[in-house]
């Protein structure tokens, strides 16, 4: 898959309100006009069913397709000729498991891991094959409030429960392992990443307006603690109330930094390398940052629960794109509360709406449709 191109691609739209107050600060000195194809800013298409939404809208070329939205097992799971002579028979169709409130999302070679905390658990669905099943609904290892979840490339889940401040570990057929953290290491954590064989994992501390743990706490694969990254502040390497953190490709951390409107780029162990963002409801800036992911070329995701999109920004940190509508109706690409976001290896991207209960699944629009979802792509490192 081609890299997105170091130009400003445009926003599609941030909010029904604010459209037109972004197309001409961006057509002003906020953005340099020199960075705009033309028309392309402000023009919101509601598409028709049948149409496809594409981003950014012509006359620009288009770089991203929305392809499905997923509101449960039913969306993934084929239907089969008992369900069809059931629901002939009886009227009933299939039941579905649907999402409570999801938050957190990592999408592994065409599987989603979704956590649920109204539903206290992890969907698991798998759109390559067809599955779906659930993690963290029995003892040991029950869930109370998942956020923020991680896989290794041993197929290990790893699960940020914020009222037990513990992160789960399951294997790759969901039973559970072991759990890392506990109240005398964490406070609220949100968030977790891990490095692929597992032998590090990075929690975040969201920490409280009343403390100065805003943190990283890092383990072992054993549970220990390791180190300790960063404390409450504005500082580089200083946080403020981080909501999420996501690894790199070359094992760099990215932090949302939400009380500090921006995104941090840490190295593994700590040092601070660089950051982007301010406060401000324009392309490239922030009111509510809320999670994060890399896709393959290092371009970095961003949610956004105030504008109601996903921001893209370079590697380091241009804006290239901004994807999806703030709107209270709901419908194809359309958010209240986008929550969770991460890219597979095959350059889709997922992202969780709270509000909305929901998944929406966005196709790079050089990958053919009928590609199976998560394959691996031809010189793409895998994630």
């Amino acid at each position: 898959m081609a890299k997105l191109p170091l130009d400003l691609l445009t926003s599609r739209h941030f909010s029904g309100v604010a459209a037109g107050a972004i197309a001409l600060a961006l057509l002003s000195a906020c953005a340099g006009p020199e960075l705009l194809p033309a028309g392309a800013v402000g023009s919101i298409e509601y598409a028709e069913p049948s149409r496809p939404i594409v981003y950014p809208p012509a006359p620009a070329a288009a770089r991203f397709i929305h392809e499905a939205t997923i509101i449960g097992s039913t969306d993934v799971v084929p239907e089969t000729g008992s369900d069809r002579f059931r629901e002939f028979a009886t009227g009933y169709g299939r039941k579905t498991e649907a999402f409570g409130k999801p938050f957190g999302l990592v999408a592994r070679h065409g599987r989603l891991y979704v956590s649920d905390t109204v539903r206290r658990l992890v969907h698991v669905l798998d759109r390559a094959s067809g599955e779906y099943r659930q993690i963290g609904t029995e003892e040991p290892g029950r869930l109370s409030k998942p956020l923020g979840l991680a896989v290794d490339d041993s197929g290990r889940v790893y699960v940020c429960d914020s009222t037990t401040r513990r992160v789960l570990v399951y294997g790759s057929g969901g039973e559970y392992l072991t759990a890392v953290g506990g109240g005398e290491h964490l406070k609220r954590p949100s968030s977790v990443a891990v490095t692929p064989d597992g032998s590090r994992i990075y929690v975040l501390d969201t920490g409280g307006v009343d403390n100065k743990q805003h943190r990283i706490v890092v383990f072992d694969a054993e549970g220990r603690r390791v180190s300790v990254i960063g404390t409450r502040g504005a500082a580089a390497g200083q946080f403020n109330l981080p909501l999420s953190l996501d690894r790199g490709p070359n094992g760099d951390l990215y932090v949302v930094d939400a009380g500090n409107f921006r995104v941090q780029t840490l190295s593994a162990g700590g040092a601070p390398l660089s950051s982007f963002g301010k406060p401000g409801r324009y392309p490239g800036q922030f009111a509510h940052p809320k999670d994060v992911a890399l896709d393959a070329s290092g371009n970095i995701y961003v949610t956004d629960s105030m504008f109601g999109v996903f921001q893209i920004f370079s590697p380091s940190g241009r804006i290239l794109l901004s994807v999806g509508e703030r709107n209270e109706q709901g419908g194809r690409g359309r958010f209240l509360l986008p929550a969770g976001i991460d890219v597979d290896v095959d350059g889709r991207v997922y992202v969780a709406d709270q509000y909305f209960r929901k998944i929406e699944v966005f196709r790079p629009a050089d990958l053919p449709a009928s590609s199976v979802p998560g394959a691996r792509i031809a010189g793409v490192a895998g994630k």
